[in-house]
């Protein structure tokens, strides 16, 4: 472990980019192992999540939890317009259907619901959806914002990216950033101003910390919402 975290201290990039890699691989096998491989995989790479941040908290030092009120706030008004436009020409299919003007083919992604999946038991369900709820609330944040706001958006300005001051500004990096993140998920359109949003929190205060707040909060919001409304699309 230790001869691991010493050659990722060596290669600030691979460090920020190695968590979120394993993360999305593990992202793109669920479901494809089996209808309960959507969930089984999901608490896999939460606790492999959990573990690379674990690794690399050390190495990358803006990875830090701090807490403001812009962050909340921001967290807040994120997940409203997540469920406000998450939806309709608002998803990646839905937009797809508008250019072409007609619906978009092949068969949806199945629905990320353990209450249905496991409806013969309860406990086990909800066991699936406490770890959903954590794993999007504080292993998905550090994860994502030291990739996208830390390295993504200073490479696009340095190639020494751990050189560049997070504070920096400048709007092709800033938008480019924005739009990867949101065509990364589903409900695109939210995605991009979420995007946006986490990456003007990391510019203000010079530091992922208040970003990663904001991500918590709004992922902790849809979590609850999603279970409560049924709204499942969202996961």
């Amino acid at each position: 472990m230790r001869q691991l975290r010493q050659r990722l201290a060596s290669r600030p990039a691979l460090a920020r980019v190695l968590p979120f890699a394993v993360f999305l691989g593990l992202t793109l096998l669920q479901g494809r192992l089996g209808p309960d491989s959507l969930y089984w995989v999901y608490l896999f790479k939460t606790l492999l999540g959990a573990f690379l941040v674990w690794l690399v908290w050390p190495l990358v030092l803006e990875m830090r939890w701090r807490f403001g009120w812009d962050a909340l706030l921001t967290g807040v008004l994120v997940f409203a317009l997540w469920v406000t436009l998450g939806q309709g020409w608002g998803t990646q299919q839905g937009l797809w259907a508008a250019f072409s003007g007609q619906l978009a083919t092949g068969s949806p992604a199945p629905a990320w619901n353990p209450l249905a999946a496991f409806g013969d038991a309860p406990a086990l369900a909800w066991f699936f959806v406490v770890v959903r709820v954590i794993g999007s609330s504080i292993v998905v944040p550090p994860i994502e914002e030291a990739f996208y706001r830390s390295f993504v958006y200073r490479s696009l300005l340095a190639g020494a990216f751990e050189k560049v001051a997070l504070g920096q500004f400048a709007w092709r990096p800033f938008l480019f950033t924005a739009l990867v993140f949101g065509f990364a998920h589903q409900q695109w359109l939210a995605g991009i101003l979420c995007g946006g949003a986490y990456q003007w929190l990391v510019i203000r205060h010079g530091r992922l910390g208040e970003a990663m707040t904001a991500h918590a909060i709004t992922n902790f919001l849809l979590g609850i919402w999603v279970v409560t409304t049924g709204a499942w699309q969202f996961w």
